[in-house]
């Protein structure tokens, strides 16, 4: 009983199951599909609840780690993505999914990751708030200005951005002064790896005929996740080793340098375009549990 308790609290689980949900019976997915923002709006107040306040005490020691995370998100991760994007994929739709990958901001799950594979903390932290700040005005400004205000409309994007990242962050700041964070912190971990499970579940069940009917039409797709994660990773930890950058702060920056909100940005896929459009996310989704699989069995045969 005990295993099957630990199963159903595990992330990695819970997210391979969505995945063989979303493939088996993808016919829920119409009707959990209007839940996707609500989602991650809750998924972004719960993550936030960690924040202190007294985290921003120390300017001086803030603004290394604030700016890396914009850093290695957007100009490495996002610059990377855009790259072999224009390189390796010519369907349109396919196209406009990896442009909104690149421009949202990193996973919320930077922060858990970094205390698995012995992080960082402090750096991961002010890294992700970096990059969520930032992206309030760089997401809508690259989506705007790669995909065009034909596809997509400024205010519509503006909002969306302000719904999933401004009123969660204000959110989380009411249920911390109000001692709300500290009764659910111990469902905190259940409640955002299922909610990931509803929106992982959806965006894979919408696109089920395309993973089962065109398997071989998402080789392009599944060449630029595994490139950007595996690739890219062994890059930034590579480059690290060799300017003898700390092992700590090496992984947060690989983390950050490797790990975008998928769920964010399969999200606004659906929002602004359609089911194909979410499909890079669903499949890059597949590879960050893969890639964080890996390295944590890498962390374990060094120690």
């Amino acid at each position: 009983m005990h295993k099957v308790i630990g199963l159903l609290r595990n992330r990695d689980f819970i997210m391979i199951l969505a995945l063989a949900c979303g493939l088996l019976w993808g016919n829920g997915a119409k009707w959990t599909e209007p839940l996707t923002l609500p989602g991650l709006a809750l998924v972004m107040t719960l993550s936030t609840t960690a924040v202190s306040g007294g985290l921003f005490r120390s300017p001086k020691t803030m603004l290394v780690p604030l700016l890396s995370g914009v850093v290695m998100n957007y100009l490495i991760l996002g610059g990377f993505l855009l790259g072999i994007n224009a390189f390796l994929i010519h369907d349109e739709a396919i196209e406009s999914g990896f442009v909104l990958v690149a421009a949202v901001p990193p996973a919320v799950a930077v922060l858990p990751y970094t205390v698995f594979l012995k992080g960082n903390n402090y750096f991961s932290l002010l890294g992700t708030i970096g990059a969520y700040l930032s992206a309030l005005i760089l997401t809508p400004l690259m989506a705007v200005s790669l995909l065009g205000t034909g596809f997509v409309h400024p205010a519509k994007i503006v909002t969306i951005m302000v719904e999933l990242i401004l009123v969660p962050l204000v959110a989380s700041r009411v249920l911390v002064r109000t001692g709300i964070a500290n009764r659910i912190e111990p469902l905190k971990g259940s409640i955002v790896n299922w909610t990931f499970f509803l929106i992982t579940y959806t965006i894979v069940g919408l696109n089920r005929n395309v993973f089962l009917s065109h398997p071989f039409s998402l080789l392009p797709v599944a060449t630029v996740a595994l490139a950007s994660t595996f690739f890219l990773g062994w890059l930034i930890d590579r480059v690290g080793r060799m300017c003898r950058v700390e092992a700590g702060t090496r992984v947060s920056l690989l983390l950050l340098g490797t790990l975008k909100n998928y769920g964010l940005a399969g999200g606004l896929a659906l929002t602004l375009f359609g089911n194909k459009t979410a499909l890079p996310a669903t499949v890059s989704t597949v590879f960050m549990i893969v890639y964080i699989i890996w390295l944590q069995l890498k962390l374990r045969s060094r120690t």
